[in-house]
């Protein structure tokens, strides 16, 4: 399941890397944001909800990522100490977040899974959620394995590594997902424009 996961997504993106490393060569008791949805049974060949692997929620759960099916979901890979690219990202994020109706905002997610198994534990992400403000029912914050996450960073075309300072170059990427777990979009690069990634969403969210 998860080769033939990586040969349909392996090609998806073709990102660059930035972000907080210099280079890298070329080779409060609130309702869980995951909590109200329903997977169902199946997931297509194009899921990533399909993927088996356990992740631990900055509230010390673990839930598969099929927890966050249901709705379309804005997914972006960070890492909690990152000064440059991540905060940008996250701003990015909560661009769209603030730009979507009302209504559509409450029916979305946002997902945030750290490159930063070591350092960004359960304590260390509910330390970011409050500090970016990001709430609860929308928002997921996720730590994993690391061949856990690495297998995800591929599947979204996402290329990382840590250097000795233990900062990580990495590509800047946010994946529209839509209610099953498949991409949709990606924007590459910080500060683009939102408006498709609004429109889309929209869209999504009222089938």
């Amino acid at each position: 399941m998860k080769l033939r996961l990586a040969i349909v997504f392996v090609a998806l993106a073709a990102t660059g890397l930035a972000g907080c490393a210099t280079h890298l060569p070329d080779h409060a008791a609130k309702t869980s944001c995951c909590a109200e949805a329903e997977p169902p049974t199946t997931f297509t060949d194009k899921s990533l909800y399909q993927l088996d692997s356990l992740w631990t929620t900055d509230e010390n759960r673990q839930i598969k990522l099929s927890e966050l099916s249901g709705r379309p979901q804005i997914v972006a890979m960070f890492f909690a100490n990152c000064q440059i690219a991540c905060p940008i990202i996250v701003n990015d994020m909560k661009r769209i977040e603030a730009a979507l109706p009302a209504d559509v905002r409450a029916r979305v997610g946002l997902a945030l899974v750290s490159f930063d198994g070591k350092r960004d534990t359960p304590g260390a992400l509910a330390d970011y959620r409050l500090t970016r403000h990001l709430p609860a029912e929308r928002w997921t914050l996720l730590r994993g394995r690391p061949d856990d996450v690495l297998e995800l960073a591929a599947l979204l075309g996402i290329k990382y590594k840590a250097d000795a300072r233990g900062q990580f170059a990495h590509s800047n990427v946010i994946t529209l997902l839509n209610s099953q777990g498949e991409i949709v979009q990606q924007r590459i690069g910080l500060n683009q424009d939102i408006q498709e990634t609004v429109r889309l969403i929209q869209q999504l969210a009222a089938k």
